[in-house]
């Protein structure tokens, strides 16, 4: 009989042990930072303690800093060859760049999302993309002398976008662009990409109960410590209405959410707005939608189809989305009205 108590109590012990561990008591912690993909970094988590908490967000903003070095257009850094480095022209050609592993898979993933939405997402527009950059930041530098940019010169541009002159050789991890005036530009994926190569990254590390939220590019990793899911908000693209910041709530579990909108990054002209996503069948900035949001686990594709669905009629989009089993979508028309996926609605709540 002792000898059965004895085993009981140890058993006991265990179990206590064991189960303290699993209820050891996590506080929420947030972190805000500037310093990747030239925006506001936003970092949620649930951990036992500030320093547990500091330290993964130092890893984590670490890593999201490699692949903005990587990933950006305007800066060159010393010893890394980077997308600056594949755009540079050396006497009048492209050479090919040997680059990290990151970037080859990054522009392999560009080609698979440029054949699923019909060339709407295009990484080779980087001449036209790269004019439309200069006019905004000279009408934002000087307002009253904002300009559009003449459309023959858009029409020349766009004759150096062929996604097909993006040469991709695995094996030596070199890029080369056989066009002389082309240009990379991976604004309409590389956020997403990021995100979703760290929250995989995390998970491996074994860090759950965060958000990550890079310039409205949401991804969950792992739930809110009881279990209970994330309640995320979708911005209202009518920045006027005070008394209603968010259109939507929706509980998520380990799911990315990205919206791509029109009232964010833009310039006026003669009182219009100009904003950054350009249709590439128009080379104009969409003007379809107010916003589109896409829910899907994975923040890569959710970036992709975000930006392609703003440049596509909303059926159009409706049918693509449609087609894709693991992603739902939102639409806000320019009259505010709001349409869904037929999964969309599963997600939101009160």
């Amino acid at each position: 009989m002792k000898r059965i108590i004895s085993v009981l109590l140890v058993l006991a012990y265990i179990f206590c042990l064991s189960g303290c561990k699993t209820a050891e008591t996590k506080t929420k912690y947030t972190d805000y930072s500037f310093d990747s993909f030239d925006t506001v970094t936003t970092i949620v988590g649930y951990e036992p303690t500030k320093e547990k908490f500091d330290d993964n967000c130092k890893k984590i903003k670490n890593l999201l800093m490699e692949y903005h070095k990587l990933y950006t257009i305007y800066n060159r850094y010393d010893g890394l060859n980077n997308l600056c480095t594949v755009n540079q022209v050396v006497g009048g050609e492209h050479k090919p760049a040997e680059v990290d592993a990151k970037i080859i898979d990054l522009l392999i993933y560009a080609k698979e999302m440029y054949a699923l939405t019909d060339g709407k997402v295009n990484v080779a527009m980087g001449s036209v993309l790269n004019i439309w950059h200069q006019y905004r930041n000279d009408g934002l530098d000087d307002p009253e002398n904002a300009k559009l940019p003449p459309m023959d010169l858009l029409n020349t541009a766009s004759a150096h976008t062929d996604i097909n002159n993006m040469i991709i050789d695995a094996d030596k991890g070199t890029v080369y662009l056989a066009d002389a005036k082309m240009r990379l530009d991976v604004g309409a994926v590389a956020k997403g990409y990021a995100v979703q190569k760290v929250a995989e990254w995390m998970q491996q590390q074994g860090m759950s109960g965060y958000v990550l939220n890079v310039g409205g590019n949401v991804k969950t990793v792992g739930n809110r410590p009881q279990g209970e899911k994330w309640k995320v908000g979708i911005e209202n693209p009518d920045t006027e209405n005070e008394d209603k910041p968010y259109i939507e709530y929706l509980e998520l579990s380990h799911m990315s959410l990205v919206t791509s909108g029109s009232y964010q990054r833009f310039y006026t002209v003669q009182g219009k707005n100009y904003h950054h996503i350009i249709d590439p069948a128009t080379l104009m900035p969409a003007e379809y939608f107010m916003s589109v949001s896409v829910l899907c686990p994975d923040s890569a594709k959710a970036d992709a189809l975000s930006t392609a669905l703003f440049c596509m009629s909303f059926d159009e989009g409706k049918k693509l989305i449609e087609s894709i089993s693991d992603a739902e979508a939102m639409w806000v028309l320019p009259d505010g009205s709001q349409q869904y996926s037929s999964g969309f609605k599963k997600y939101c709540v009160e």
